[in-house]
């Protein structure tokens, strides 16, 4: 149940992130998927005891693969589902801590959720990276048996 809950909430927020964002009022369903999927792979790996930063690195690795799928599919560019479907990943939190205590001078807390932050900031960019490094022919071809009337 709580898988549920965690995905229509992580859903629920990107839609409204891509409202924010002007995406097309059509494309606000997918969107919101994205960030769902997102944020359940994320879910799941620290739910099983792994650490956020390997979570948020195949949250956003799953994430970009389905925004570069729902791009051949819906024929929108990939980055109206990735900007969107990243909200749920990005560490606010961390990033508020962070600033927190460094202005109640927390040496200690500061460098550990900076640190925290840092990585899992890396772990999103990396999964964005590793997602894009799929060769674009597999889309392509996935293209060609949707949309077979196009050269």
């Amino acid at each position: 149940m709580t898988f549920i809950i965690q995905f229509i909430v992580a859903m629920i927020a990107t839609i409204s992130f891509a409202i924010l964002f002007s995406a097309p009022k059509q494309e606000l369903l997918f969107c919101g998927l994205s960030g769902a999927i997102g944020w359940l792979f994320y879910f799941i790996i620290v739910g099983a005891g792994l650490s956020p930063v390997f979570g948020s690195l195949i949250g956003t690795l799953i994430l970009t693969l389905f925004s570069r799928t729902m791009a051949v599919i819906r024929r929108c560019p990939a980055t109206m589902f990735l900007l969107t479907g990243i909200f749920p990943l990005v560490p606010g939190a961390g990033i508020y801590y962070t600033v927190y205590a460094l202005i109640n001078e927390e040496n200690q807390a500061f460098s550990s959720n900076g640190l925290q932050t840092l990585e899992i900031a890396l772990a999103i960019t990396f999964g964005i990276i590793f997602g894009f490094a799929v060769p674009q022919g597999l889309f392509h071809k996935l293209g060609q048996l949707l949309h077979p009337a196009e050269p």
